[in-house]
């Protein structure tokens, strides 16, 4: 029996877009390329929908926020809605404030943003928090707490703060595969909440 055929444009566009945003980047501190994250999100955000506006923003999630792509060239390419939702996703950075300085702040914000954020912005952003815990709890059964020193914070304590903060956030998810994982994965790490 043939495969059924899918209108996959938007998202290949997509990915090539993020491909060559991405380009020559590294995953901090992994040896491999940047660009295998947001795949994985991708692969993520499509065990909870086929909508290919939400597959191509879980591509892009990053672009914005870690590349010179403004969301500008997102609504310009990719239409309101993605950029809405790649917006969403986009941590916002303290004028004048480094990246451990502004941690806080920013994980605060973006906690704060993905509670009021709309159903699909939440499902984007629930693959990309997957993805990055998923390689959390790879790195944590292998380094332990030296893990993490790699972060611009390193106090295992904050990290719990933000992975369950954006667990509450998500928790409208709670009937997808990936949330129970995402909930899982932060139990493993972090202990069970009593």
């Amino acid at each position: 029996m043939a495969n059924k055929q899918i209108d996959t444009g938007l998202l290949d566009k997509a990915v090539v877009f993020a491909v060559r945003a991405h380009s020559g980047t590294e995953r901090r501190g992994k040896g491999f390329p940047y660009i295998v994250h947001p795949l994985e999100a991708v692969e993520i955000v499509s065990t909870m929908t086929s909508d290919q506006q939400l597959l191509a923003a879980a591509v892009l999630h990053d672009t914005v926020e870690d590349t010179c792509v403004t969301l500008e060239q997102i609504r310009d390419e990719f239409g309101d809605r993605v950029a809405s939702i790649v917006e969403a996703e986009s941590d916002k950075n303290a004028n004048g404030l480094s990246a451990k300085d502004s941690w806080h702040d920013r994980k605060k914000g973006a906690i704060d943003r993905l509670a009021k954020a709309s159903r699909e912005a939440k499902i984007v952003a629930l693959g990309d928090k997957l993805s990055n815990m998923r390689a959390i709890a790879r790195d944590y059964s292998v380094m332990g707490d030296e893990l993490w020193k790699i972060f611009h914070v390193t106090d295992k304590k904050d990290h719990e703060w933000h992975y369950r903060g954006l667990a509450d956030s998500l928790r409208e998810l709670e009937d997808t595969f990936a949330f129970k994982e995402f909930e899982t994965l932060i139990n493993q790490v972090f202990g069970t909440k009593e």
